[in-house]
C-alpha cells in the first residue's frame, strides 16, 4: 500500500511564507527568538491567518535547516503569548485576533465603532452594582454618599475578547440608568430613556501591561501589552455622566489619528 503524504508536509509545501523567514546563524540572539518574533510579524501581518495549521516541529526545523528544539522554543514562547494554540490531532493552530485600526474623531461607543469595522460587537457582563465611592464621587464632583453604576463588561468583536471596561455613571443625574440591562449601547439608553444628549469627552491613551484579571479574559497566559483608554463624557450641558476606563488588548488595536492641516 502506497503511503499517504504527510498533510503538515503537504501544508508546509504549499505555502511560500516561510521562504520570508530569515535567520542569522552568526547572530547573538538565539535563533528561536529570531524565529519568534519573525512568525508573530508574519501573524500580525496576516501572512499566516488566525486558524491555519503550522508545519510540525520536525517539518519546518528541516524546512529552515535548524534544531527540532528551535522549533519546539519557538512555539511554546508563542503559546505562551496566546498566538498559537495546540488542539490535540489538529495540531499547531494560528489564534489571532483581528487586526482593528478604528478612527479617532468622535465619541462613539463599541458597539458602533465595531459595527463600522464590518464586526459584529458583542458583550459579556462581568459585573453590575450600584454602590457609593469616594474616589468617583470626587471624580464625579458629587457627595461622597451619591450613588453610582458601576459596570465591568468583557467586549468582543467577532466573539473575540478585545476589551475588558470598568465604567461608572453618575445616578443622580441619570437615575433611570440603573435599569439599564447592560445590552446595546448606554450612550442610546442615555438619550432615549435618560433624556441625556452626549456632548463631547476627554479621552487619554497610555500603554500599560494586563492585570491578572485583564489577562485570565483576555487568554493570555502571561501579562502582556495593553492600551489603556480613560474618557470622561460629558452631557450637552457640560455635566459628568460617564467614566469609563478600557483596556484593550495591543495585539489586536491600532488607533487611526485624523490632524487637520
Amino acid at each position: 500500500m502506497r503511503s499517504q503524504p504527510d498533510p503538515l508536509t503537504a501544508d508546509l509545501a504549499s505555502h511560500d511564507v516561510f521562504d520570508r523567514v530569515r535567520l542569522d546563524q552568526a547572530s547573538s540572539r538565539p535563533l528561536y527568538l529570531q524565529l519568534t518574533e519573525q512568525l508573530r510579524s508574519l501573524i500580525e501581518a496576516g501572512a499566516l491567518a488566525s486558524g491555519q495549521n503550522l508545519p510540525a516541529e520536525r517539518v519546518l526545523a528541516e524546512r529552515l535547516k535548524v534544531s527540532r528544539t528551535t522549533v519546539k522554543h519557538c512555539y511554546d514562547e508563542l503559546r505562551s503569548l496566546s498566538v498559537l494554540s495546540t488542539h490535540g490531532r489538529g495540531g499547531t493552530v494560528v489564534h489571532a485576533p483581528p487586526r482593528l485600526s478604528p478612527e479617532l474623531r468622535q465619541l462613539k461607543g463599541f458597539t458602533q465603532e465595531m459595527r463600522e469595522l464590518g464586526m459584529t460587537p458583542s458583550s459579556r457582563l462581568l459585573e453590575r452594582a450600584v454602590v457609593q465611592d469616594r474616589t468617583m464621587a470626587s471624580v464625579f464632583k458629587r457627595p461622597s454618599t451619591a450613588s453610582f453604576l458601576r459596570v465591568v463588561r468583557l467586549r468582543l468583536a467577532d466573539d473575540c475578547p478585545m476589551s475588558r471596561e470598568v465604567a461608572w455613571y453618575d445616578l443622580t443625574l441619570a437615575p433611570a440608568l440603573e435599569g439599564w440591562d447592560t445590552h446595546g449601547s448606554v450612550y442610546a439608553y442615555l438619550q432615549d430613556v435618560c433624556r441625556i444628549r452626549m456632548g463631547h469627552a476627554d479621552q487619554s491613551i497610555e500603554a500599560v501591561m494586563s492585570s491578572e484579571a485583564e489577562a485570565s479574559v483576555f487568554g493570555f497566559d502571561q501579562p502582556g501589552p495593553c492600551l489603556l483608554f480613560k474618557r470622561h463624557t460629558y452631557s450637552t450641558h457640560q455635566q459628568l455622566v460617564e467614566y469609563v476606563e478600557g483596556t484593550f488588548r495591543g495585539d489586536a488595536y491600532a488607533y487611526r489619528l485624523k490632524m487637520p492641516a
